[in-house]
């Protein structure tokens, strides 16, 4: 597939690295790693006046209404520039189900406020296995009097600590089909007993354990169908896959810049280290990796533009960013030798989040499955 930007997504890329460069410096990056919420409200107040929170939303709602390849184009700046934001939280895991099953009332109350940059949102989905599988979502949520009370613990929940909303997927109903008996509750994160703990990860972005401790709902806090909620939460799981998969090979692309500036000023044996055939090589390769997986991720956001069925494309996309997006920060460690393994250096921050990116949203284990069951196995 060969793919040419229209010319408003070249604004849109252009823009984005333009704001990014100024506004995510990475000493910000490195500040907000150090907190426990991992958010800059002032940034994320530009992002909203930007338009990007709202640019798959329609226009009804205070979005722009464009498309998933947009997206895609946007999430690679974002992944470039490590942006730190609760953006895909947001935008794609808070935003798609209430869009998608959301009632005429719901989307109303929350779209545009979203849009607007006043609501951040999330979804609790992986518990204690870490998996995604709809088999294994344990937490129950039972009927009582007209509401409903949650009860368990939701593990790796993305910026639930700033979250205004977490959508909790639990189980309504025990079914031989693990897929049905889900439903999707909206869950004010100020509720009594919802209790919102930061967990250190390697990434050091936002994850967060959620539990769940009779927490009590009313009816009108069901997004969608009782029952029926995994068709939803499977089409935002795999949009938010995507959107990380493309910040990942915008990650790779920042590997691959620092490496070359490197090669071209760093001397050895009386000149550049870039002239070595080695080093040629690598970066040769890490190019290669880059193109390849970028197609796969803009192959994936043109189905998903079109509302055609890419649980194949995504997966395909998934693995291969998640894979060469590890390849690639492992092979800049390599060329800066021991000065890029200082804690300081620029490249570790582009090492561990597409080292994490390989993992959320299912792993390469996940989406090898996919992609098997795609082709009949």
């Amino acid at each position: 597939m060969e793919y040419e930007l229209t010319e408003e997504q070249k604004i849109l890329q252009s823009s984005a690295a333009d704001f990014l460069k100024k506004e995510c410096p990475k000493e910000l990056v490195r500040e907000l790693e150090e907190t426990d919420e991992k958010h800059s409200p002032e940034l994320w107040r530009k992002i909203a006046e930007l338009g990007w929170l709202g640019l798959n939303l329609p226009e009804e709602y205070g979005g722009t209404d464009w498309t998933f390849l947009d997206m895609a184009v946007l999430m690679e700046e974002m992944g470039y520039n490590i942006c730190p934001a609760p953006f895909i939280s947001t935008a794609i895991l808070g935003c798609v189900p209430v869009l998608e099953a959301g009632t005429d009332d719901q989307k109303q109350e929350i779209l545009p406020k979203v849009a607007g940059g006043e609501l951040i949102m999330t979804m609790a989905l992986t518990e204690t296995d870490g998996g995604c599988e709809p088999a294994t979502i344990k937490v129950k949520a039972t009927q009582e009097d007209n509401g409903w009370v949650i009860d368990g613990v939701k593990l790796f929940v993305p910026d639930a600590l700033v979250a205004d909303y977490i959508l909790c997927v639990a189980r309504t109903s025990e079914t031989i089909d693990p897929e049905a008996g889900l439903t999707l509750f909206l869950v004010k994160r100020d509720l009594p007993g919802v209790t919102v703990t930061p967990l250190k990860t390697i990434s050091k972005e936002s994850q967060c354990e959620v539990a769940f401790e009779k927490v009590r709902l009313d009816a009108g806090s069901i997004i969608g169908q009782v029952d029926k909620a995994w068709p939803v939460v499977k089409t935002a799981m795999n949009k938010a896959a995507l959107a990380r998969a493309s910040e990942s090979v915008g990650a790779m692309r920042a590997a691959l810049d620092l490496s070359l500036a490197y090669s071209k000023d760093r001397v050895q044996f009386g000149q550049p280290i870039g002239g070595f055939q080695a080093m040629q090589h690598y970066m040769a390769d890490m190019w290669v990796d880059i193109l390849g997986a970028r197609n796969l991720v803009l192959r994936a956001a043109w189905k998903l533009s079109t509302g055609g069925a890419a649980d194949k494309e995504v997966s395909m996309a998934k693995i291969r960013a998640g894979e060469m997006g590890r390849k690639a920060t492992t092979t800049g460690h390599r060329i800066f030798a021991g000065i890029g393994f200082t804690m300081e250096h620029d490249l570790h921050l582009y090492h561990r989040r597409t080292v994490a990116g390989d993992i959320v949203f299912g792993d390469s284990d996940f989406h090898h499955e996919q992609v098997a069951k795609s082709l009949g196995l």
